[in-house]
């Protein structure tokens, strides 16, 4: 890509981001195709790959693009100064809550993504979520108090199993075709948060 896409108006450049996302995260890379992103930005194709090479290279610079975002809220300064684990976790949902708002269809894109499998952009995408991330883990949580918890419990084992609950959440969500709430999901969220906090914490910070 080259700058011409970032000359662009920031309201025309999230217009041009949420389509991409939108399809991409309904219908896959393989059956999207360019013409309805560009009709939904209100865009010529032409012009879309005027901004970036080809599909690929788009939906590569999205998939960065989401990266960026999520890295953003995790170098904030208010995250530096938490220590305790679920105050993290409590962060880190909230800030998503306000990045969906902003960019309605990431959630679904980053899904699709995270399971691409036998599509042109599988094997980018898979090294890419490598890559990044034990990265993004150490860094959303280098300040956590790790004596809070029980002896021979590991803070990141917790964190990747409220991750999967989530994901699993999602997934089901995706497969049966019904919409996403984000009240209801943070609610099922605060369920398993007080769960783990219980199983996890010691007594006296419970």
């Amino acid at each position: 890509m080259g700058n011409k896409f970032l000359e662009l108006p920031k309201e025309k450049q999230l217009r041009i981001i949420n389509a991409g996302m939108e399809y991409f995260g309904k219908y896959g890379y393989k059956n999207t195709k360019t013409d309805d992103i560009a009709a939904r930005a209100g865009i010529s194709k032409g012009l879309l790959f005027y901004y970036f090479k080809n599909k690929k290279s788009f939906y590569l610079y999205l998939y960065h693009f989401c990266e960026s975002v999520m890295l953003e809220y995790m170098q904030n300064q208010q995250l530096n100064k938490l220590t305790d684990f679920f105050e993290i976790i409590d962060y880190g949902a909230k800030k998503k809550i306000e990045i969906i708002t902003q960019y309605p269809y990431m959630m679904n894109f980053v899904m699709k993504a995270f399971y691409s499998q036998k599509e042109e952009i599988s094997d980018d995408i898979q090294t890419l979520i490598q890559a990044t991330g034990n990265q993004t883990l150490e860094l959303y949580f280098q300040h956590v108090d790790q004596t809070k918890f029980k002896e021979g419990i590991d803070f990141k084992d917790i964190y990747q199993m409220l991750v999967w609950m989530t994901e699993g959440y999602l997934l089901d969500k995706m497969k049966t075709g019904m919409p996403i709430e984000m009240e209801m999901m943070m609610e099922e969220f605060e369920k398993w948060k007080k769960m783990f906090k219980k199983m996890c914490y010691r007594e006296e910070y419970q």
